[in-house]
């Protein structure tokens, strides 16, 4: 790993504006809180918020009114971002296939994906150690949350 101070706030504008570019038929309100500044490598976090971003985008493109939002916590010794939506969602009781490469829980004629990212972001950030986690209802959206030590 090569660790440098990060600039959350403007790393996530940069990923957001890269992800409008690949969904420009899609509209979403995209709302980001003041994020705290990280320490990670940032070539590897910057691929773990495409992929969270990506997916946030992905899963509300067939919702109207869709929306995104991005914040952070600090609890104890870590902050906690969060990537959080209102799109497709997943149903809890297969929560256990989200991080598995190539699991897939949404039909790839609809969201089309390599079922590779998330399990990729998991290594990433544990890498640093932190955490990854997710929370989500069928249709009703999904929030995801990554962990990293404040420092």
């Amino acid at each position: 790993l090569r660790r440098a101070p990060i600039d959350m706030d403007k790393l996530t504008r940069s990923v957001v504006e890269e992800q409008r570019a690949l969904f420009p038929r899609h509209s979403v309100e995209v709302k980001t809180q003041s994020l705290p500044q990280a320490e990670a490598d940032p070539l590897l976090l910057r691929q773990v918020l495409t992929n969270l971003l990506s997916n946030a985008f992905k899963f509300t493109q067939h919702r109207d009114g869709a929306a995104i939002r991005i914040g952070a916590s600090r609890k104890g010794g870590e902050v906690i971002y969060s990537i959080k939506d209102n799109g497709a969602g997943f149903d809890m009781k297969y929560y256990d296939k989200l991080f598995v490469v190539f699991q897939r829980l949404h039909d790839p004629e609809e969201y089309p994906g390599t079922g590779v990212g998330l399990a990729f972001s998991q290594r990433i950030i544990e890498r640093h150690g932190g955490r990854i986690w997710a929370q989500g209802k069928l249709n009703k959206g999904a929030t995801f949350y990554f962990s990293l030590p404040a420092r």
